[in-house]
């Protein structure tokens, strides 16, 4: 029950954070300076809620189109969940 009560605590946070997020037009996202890891890791923390934003809004994206490749798409996967890279061995 602890356990649950931190996870649920966790996503209450994510959940008002991610609401702090600044809307960028997606035109701007091709201006300026290419979004990097700490971009990339940040965007994939907040890709579910942005993925379910998409289905009402078609302004909003999950991947930033303006990036600089191998660092960015390597934030998201972290940030993400890491596809199991930092899941620990089964006993």
């Amino acid at each position: 029950m602890k356990a649950l009560n931190i996870l649920l605590l966790l996503f209450i946070i994510l959940l008002l954070g991610s609401g702090c997020a600044e809307k960028i037009h997606v035109e701007n996202c091709v201006q300026g300076e290419a979004h990097g890891f700490l971009d990339g890791l940040i965007h994939g923390v907040i890709a579910p809620f942005a993925l379910i934003t998409m289905l009402f809004k078609e302004d909003v994206t999950v991947f930033a189109i303006h990036n600089n490749g191998f660092w960015y798409a390597f934030g998201f996967i972290l940030g993400s969940g890491g596809w199991g890279i930092l899941a620990g061995k089964k006993k």
